[in-house]
């Protein structure tokens, strides 16, 4: 079944709490009738943004030239840079991200369980939409597509405000976006994109939009995060920085140490996957400390290590403190000698972020132990913790890796962006 509504254009002479009012009421609207929609009438609408998305690449493109030459007038960081950028590949990458969401099972619907009762009732656990979800990220004008498109294959609204820094290319994004829902004849709200760069559009989203908005989720830095955790009024999908770690064991193959690390950390720094700590077992220092921090600055990588990092290669900055909790998203990394695997799990325990963790080690009891005990949505055992990412989960793509422990946790796909509610079949039952 396909449901349409009509909406007002939004008033942007108004002022950002009208503005927003409008926006939210908006959402609600097309929440509930994208709610009803089929799962064809959504793979349709994704189907043609993706196509949209191909035709009008040179439209991103040159849209994302004016981002980046603001950025780069205000000396924005290079790691800032590469996430801003949009070339022909990345948005090639943009649009294959929708077809696949596309081609992914629809989770509206699925029977999560079913029991009956001793009385003859029949119960069963259904998966619905969230309703209207916020997303406020930074930089990366791709969340645009992945953000709107997952909304839209869960039946969710979407309210979505991008950083300043790349508000013209998040705009020629959602245009696509709206494209796509106006050829399934989708009600164009569903992907709203806020118009405005002013933060007071940020304070009105967390207020809830007068209870228009269910769940906020939050893609950026630390600064933001705190922002949203400390203001929201409404449900929020935590994700933390990701203060990731690689801890090489003592029984660590040199070899693969070395790939992993260089993955981990170099593969593309800017993402919340990327390695930002390295801790090595002081049992294999000696032997497997110098090749590390080789590879590392080899590669172009600052080290900033301990002092038995620095006695290993003269080339190492000194760490300080501030070090060990950092998230630089930059070819920067921090090193440190530990005395074996629970010193290892008390650093990560004390600095992370319970987002990403990696241990390097051919003891599988080690591994089991790291896996076990470390308290991070993700943790792996010998392999890059640049796989912290839906797409590479099969998730379809991701709106974020929420590292809470309420709802979601992990990459929130498709599936996390679904509730629940119980179906009752009867015949005559009453309750004595």
């Amino acid at each position: 079944m396909t449901a349409t509504i009509q909406t007002e254009k939004l008033d942007q002479t108004a002022d950002v709490a009208t503005l927003m009012a409008q926006i939210g009421a908006a959402a609600r609207a097309s929440a509930h009738a994208l709610g009803l929609a089929s799962p064809q009438a959504k793979n349709r609408a994704l189907t043609a943004a993706a196509a949209a998305v191909r035709a009008d690449v040179d439209k991103i493109i040159a849209a994302n030239k004016v981002d980046m030459a603001a950025a780069e007038k205000s000396g924005v960081s290079k790691a800032n840079l590469d996430r801003l950028l949009l070339d022909a590949k990345r948005i090639e990458a943009m649009a294959r991200g929708i077809d696949e969401i596309a081609e992914l099972p629809d989770p509206v619907g699925r029977l999560l369980a079913t029991f009956e009762r001793p009385n003859g009732l029949r119960i069963e656990r259904v998966a619905t939409p969230l309703g209207v979800i916020g997303v406020i990220y930074e930089s990366r004008p791709n969340v645009t597509a992945d953000a709107g498109a997952l909304c839209l294959k869960a039946g969710n609204a979407a309210i979505l405000r991008g950083g300043s820094d790349s508000f013209y290319s998040s705009r020629a994004i959602h245009a696509c976006l709206v494209q796509g829902l106006r050829d399934a004849n989708l009600p164009e709200a569903a992907i709203q994109l806020v118009p405005t760069t002013d933060r007071a559009a940020v304070g009105e989203m967390l207020k809830g939009l007068g209870g228009n908005v269910d769940v906020i989720v939050p893609r950026g830095g630390k600064s933001l995060v705190a922002r949203v955790q400390d203001e929201a009024r409404v449900p929020v999908f935590a994700h933390l920085e990701g203060i990731v770690h690689v801890y090489v064991d003592r029984a660590a193959d040199l070899d693969m140490a070395k790939t992993l690390l260089r993955n981990a950390k170099m593969r593309r720094t800017g993402v919340c996957g990327a390695a930002e700590t390295l801790l090595v077992d002081r049992a294999v220092a000696g032997t497997h400390l110098a090749p590390l921090v080789q590879v590392l600055l080899d590669a172009g990588c600052e080290v900033r290590g301990d002092e038995a990092t620095r006695a290993a290669d003269p080339r190492v900055v000194a760490a300080n403190e501030a070090d060990w909790s950092t998230e630089y998203l930059d070819a920067i990394i921090a090193t440190k000698v530990v005395d074996g695997l629970d010193a290892a799990m008390n650093h990560i325990e004390h600095y992370g972020s319970h987002h990403t963790d990696c241990i390097i080690t051919d003891d599988q009891a080690a591994a089991e132990r790291f896996l076990h005990e470390v308290d991070s949505a993700i943790v792996l055992h010998n392999a890059s913790t640049q796989f912290a990412d839906g797409g590479e989960f099969g998730f379809g793509g991701e709106i974020g890796i929420a590292t809470g422990r309420m709802h979601a946790r992990g990459p929130v796909g498709l599936e996390q962006l679904t509730s629940f509610k119980y179906r009752i079949h009867g015949n005559g039952q009453t309750r004595p």
